[in-house]
């Protein structure tokens, strides 16, 4: 179980995150969805050790997960970071290899990949900044879990890319979680997200102001309304 725990984070007199609590179960996806500028992609950066918060804990069962972020992915918690941070001039293959660098032997993370993906191994040599936006995410989504992890973090995956790919992603996400990856979502399409997780929670100005399931929130017009901009909601504390 992933715990966080009361978390705060502030970029100078700028303060990102406030005081965020929430619990991601195992087997489970957590949908984060809000506005730009809410303070998901700071919440996922702590979380994965990129940020040091200013207070609050982050939990992954009884261990305490802190900066670095090495030290995240060694116990098993993967950013796939917004934008897909791939390395363009380095080939599909290396690409992948970069992800599992904690693990000695990467054929079966290599493997799984070209299972998941068959495209890659018949391309694996080509440069990865020459595939597509939505091959560039898959990639993306492959080399986060080269080093075999429990949790996986996808911060945007569908950000920038066509509604059928926007889709193909969004299936990705369901077979990942059904081989019993646990996974945080923040996603900017709400319905998409709020359709396949377990629980979710709307985050806004850097406060969690609703939580319930996503089959709960995704028939909440409020929610729907204040993710598109047009109405703010009251904060739960």
């Amino acid at each position: 179980m992933l715990k966080v725990e009361n978390l705060s984070f502030s970029y100078g007199k700028i303060r990102a995150i406030t005081n965020v609590s929430f619990e991601l179960k195992d087997g489970e996806i957590m949908a984060i969805i809000g506005a730009n500028g809410a303070g998901k992609s700071s919440l996922m950066k702590c979380i994965a050790g990129l940020l040091k918060p200013q207070a609050g804990n982050i939990w992954f069962g009884k261990i305490k997960l802190e900066p670095p972020p090495f030290k995240a992915v060694k116990k098993g918690v993967v950013l796939v970071p917004e934008g897909r941070w791939i390395f363009p001039n380095l080939s599909v293959e290396d690409n992948l290899l970069l992800g599992g660098y904690i693990i000695k032997d990467q054929r079966p993370g290599l493997k799984r990949a070209y299972n998941m993906f068959p495209w890659m191994e018949e391309r694996k040599t080509q440069r990865a900044g020459t595939l597509s936006g939505g091959e560039q995410q898959m990639l993306a989504i492959a080399r986060g879990l080269m080093s075999n992890p429990e949790f996986l973090l996808l911060d945007e995956p569908s950000l920038g890319l066509a509604p059928l790919i926007v889709n193909d992603i969004i299936e990705l996400i369901k077979m990942i979680n059904a081989q019993g990856i646990s996974i945080l979502l923040v996603e900017q399409n709400a319905r998409k997200a709020l359709g396949i997780a377990h629980q979710a929670c709307v985050l806004e100005g850097g406060k969690i102001v609703k939580r319930g399931s996503g089959k709960e929130l995704s028939a909440d017009e409020e929610i729907i309304a204040a993710y598109l901009g047009k109405k703010k909601i009251e904060s739960e504390e």
